[in-house]
């Protein structure tokens, strides 16, 4: 302990040239441990929500905090590397596992050492952490608190930095008037949105069509009505709504780009930025659209609201991203057209002549949401936005504050280490800049682009759960912000698995709060706005598309309970055949324990009490050393591991914001069998992927969020070949509440007999024999 105070104590004295070069030679790349934002938030997202941000360390927090005064005039990214390098304080360790070939520190791979040599003071060190870790949090959550009452509430003006309080957000202000919708016309090469035709044209039927008081009441009250249907590349497709009457939804089996009703340029400039998706086999039926895209983009042209739960990052992620991002451009450009033709009209008509017919706006400005969890996600986004609206490499797009764009949302290729081998699923999620902290306004303009407009300037609003949660804010803050969310027409919501793994509390306060009446007027024209405005009708006109790896309880409450699209929901229902259960490699037995519970609130207290009587004492023999404990849920970690301390267990433990040092002790010492169990969470395995050595028997606590995480977890056994492979054991606990979770393991049919059947214990054997 004294080797780390000595350490905080140098940090402090370093000159800001020392620190420098303190980061650009002598430590590893941050990418790997640090923190995906910034001291402050990463408190705030760690211990007060729970956040995506798993290994904020103490000695960041100090060091931040000392480098303020001195890095208040650098620029943000300069600000940024620098904090990457002060996060934590790496160290190596001797064992010959495929992630230890990371350049760590010499100091903390002294500490280790020492601590490696007395197992009394690595002990001793880890009681110390321990102890500490509930008043780290309750210390970061008033910290968090402190920031949040800060928080700038306006949208133009808080700070999108991830250090946002000491740099305020950049907004571009000298474009202002180029960009207005009130002040601009429509050109006339741009062509007339009224020129379609309203009953063949999607967008004017969805947004011209007039509720009635009745329907509405109807939506709010009366259940909806379900139809299922198979389609050819989607699959089961279950359509619900309440108005509209029981029928089969078809998919369009072949559809010309002339037919969608696509906006200038769109028409022309699609198939060539899609290219790259097409096989020759697609090109007979359709010249521009995959079988994928050509079905979820008929969903998403009816204006229906879309679930789709198979969502692959390595296989068909950017195909949906293209998809989604014409649909959403093309509701954009048909609506600012709408209001700039409209604009001339009212220029040229004449004196006392009724205007109530160019009702064309909302009460804000901003149309389309994007919630997304990295910057790369946001970088994607806008070049494929930019590619679209290209005609042609001479017809370049004026695309304001480009530069600075790809500096804050980019990353530098080099900076990846080349010895680090992960799997391709992490490295696809893992991808580029993966800040989560992240907000952008983009204002679209005929032939312009317009990035970090104002909020209520912006068209498309680009961000992260975090990123919109701090400006919305909580309840009780003077300064808060979300009139801006009051007339979101499409709420996009693409990789919903992740946020699983960040923070979902920040997805439901944003639904919680979209689509409400403004509590300003924001200088919004009354006579331009929509009745369905006015009336705050704004959410069953909303169309939400919510793009997933995995069907997840969480996720399907969103879904049912937030989404009240007039024109209903399509979700697509596919089951697992198989599981992941069929990639297990090693000779396992796998014996599945039933609990039961009558309540969902009943199962956590259900589950921790079966654990403790049934299944921890048939572990506490000396021969069942090596087990790992595998626990989805932080909450049930903290609990575990109380009770382990209160029981004098003799365990080490592994969570998010295990610090490295601790991380490399505990691993060592459930290696050598000096600890009997080891605590392992969820999330840890989902940011680091490490394979974990020494492991004979397996418990899972509760079934793993992402399917293949137990096949990995289970493969880890293969890890140690010491010949002892009959003594290999896996027990995992599970309900009847853990239905999709088991499917997704086990098999649709298989889980049925494991659910139905009157045996609450159930054994598989995997493996070549």
């Amino acid at each position: 302990m004294g080797k780390r105070r000595a350490r905080r104590e140098l940090l402090r004295s370093l000159s800001k040239k020392q620190k420098k070069h303190l980061r650009e030679f002598g430590e590893e790349h941050p990418f790997y441990d640090k923190v995906f934002a910034c001291c402050f938030i990463g408190c705030y997202c760690c211990c007060c929500l729970h956040s995506c941000l798993p290994f904020q360390s103490d000695d960041s927090d100090k060091s931040s905090k000392e480098s303020d005064s001195e890095t208040e005039v650098e620029q943000v990214s300069g600000y940024h590397k620098l904090l990457a390098t002060l996060k934590t304080s790496p160290e190596s360790e001797s064992e010959e596992e495929e992630d230890e070939s990371e350049s760590e520190e010499a100091e903390e791979s002294e500490a280790e050492m020492g601590s490696e040599g007395s197992q009394e003071t690595g002990e001793a060190e880890e009681g110390i952490e321990d102890k500490n870790d509930v008043p780290e949090e309750e210390e970061a959550t008033d910290t968090a608190e402190q920031m949040l009452s800060q928080e700038q509430a306006d949208g133009t003006d808080t700070s999108c930095d991830p250090c946002h309080g000491v740099i305020e957000e950049f907004t571009d202000v000298k474009h202002e008037s180029e960009f207005s919708l009130e002040t601009n016309f429509m050109e006339e090469e741009s062509g007339d949105c009224n020129a379609d035709r309203r009953d063949s044209n999607p967008f004017k039927q969805h947004m011209d069509k007039e509720l009635e008081e009745k329907e509405i009441e109807k939506m709010s009250t009366l259940p909806k009505t379900s139809s299922q249907s198979q389609w050819p590349r989607l699959g089961q497709v279950v359509f619900s709504s309440t108005l509209e009457k029981q029928k089969t939804f078809k998919a369009d089996k072949e559809f010309d780009v002339k037919q969608l009703h696509l906006h200038k340029p769109l028409e022309s400039t699609w198939p060539k930025v899609n290219k790259q998706f097409l096989s020759a086999a697609d090109k007979p039926t359709d010249s521009s659209f995959t079988p994928l895209q050509r079905e979820l983009f008929c969903v998403m042209n009816s204006y229906r609201d879309l679930f789709y739960p198979e969502r692959s990052a390595l296989t068909n992620g950017e195909e949906i991203r293209h998809a989604y991002c014409l649909h959403a451009l093309n509701h954009v450009l048909k609506a600012n057209a709408q209001v700039l033709s409209n604009n001339a009209r009212r220029r040229d008509r004449k004196p006392g002549t009724d205007t109530d017919d160019h009702r064309d706006q909302g009460l804000t400005r901003p149309k389309v949401l994007m919630i997304v969890p990295f910057r790369e996600c946001a970088l994607r986004i806008v070049h494929i936005f930019i590619s679209l609206l290209e005609v042609n490499d001479k017809k370049k797009i004026d695309v304001s504050n480009k530069k600075r764009f790809k500096g804050e949302y980019g990353s530098d290729p080099d900076e990846k280490p080349p010895n680090l081998k992960r799997p391709e699923d992490y490295e696809a999620v893992f991808a580029g800049n993966i800040d989560d902290h992240f907000r952008i306004g983009v204002a679209i303009l005929q032939k312009s682009m317009r990035l970090y407009a104002p909020f209520y300037s912006s068209d498309i609003i680009i961000a992260s759960p975090l990123g919109i949660r701090t400006v919305i804010g909580a309840e009780g803050e003077k300064k808060r912000d979300f009139d801006f969310l009051s007339s979101i027409e499409i709420l996009i919501i693409d990789q919903a698995d992740i946020y699983l793994m960040q923070n979902w509390e920040h997805v439901l306060h944003l639904m919680k709060h979209i689509n409400l009446l403004p509590l300003d007027s924001h200088g919004v024209d009354f006579s331009r706005v929509r009745m369905l405005n006015l009336n705050n009708w704004s959410k069953y006109y909303r169309q939400t598309l919510l793009f997933s790896a995995l069907q997840d309880p969480q996720i399907n409450s969103v879904f049912n309970k937030h989404c009240f699209n007039y024109m209903g929901q399509v979700a697509i229902r596919n089951v697992p055949l198989t599981g992941s259960i069929s990639h297990i490699v090693v000779q396992l037995p796998h014996v599945f324990r039933r609990l039961e519970a009558d309540s969902v609130t009943s199962v956590i207290d259900g589950r921790f009490q079966f654990f403790i009587d049934k299944v921890l004492p048939e572990y506490r023999d000396a021969i069942m050393s090596h087990t790992l404990i595998y626990v989805p849920s932080y909450f049930d970690y903290v609990r575990l591991r109380n009770y382990f301390k209160k029981e004098d267990l003799n365990f080490t433990h592994i969570c998010e914001y295990t610090k490295k040092a601790a991380v490399c002790r505990a691993r060592r010492f459930f290696l050598k069998g000096e600890k009997q169990f080891l605590l392992f969470t969820e999330r840890f395995h989902f940011y680091k992927r490490y394979t974990i050595k020494g492991i004979r028997n397996l418990i899972f606590y509760e079934l793993p969020t992402y399917s293949h995480f137990y096949s990995e977890i289970c493969n880890m056994l293969k890890a140690t070949d010491s010949g002892v492979d009959a003594t290999w054991t896996c027990t995992v606990l599970y309900s009847k509440y853990d239905a999709q979770k088991l499917a997704a393991v086990v098999g649709i049919d298989r889980t049925a007999q494991m659910l139905q059947s009157k045996k609450n214990v159930h054994l598989f054997v995997t493996g070549e024999n």
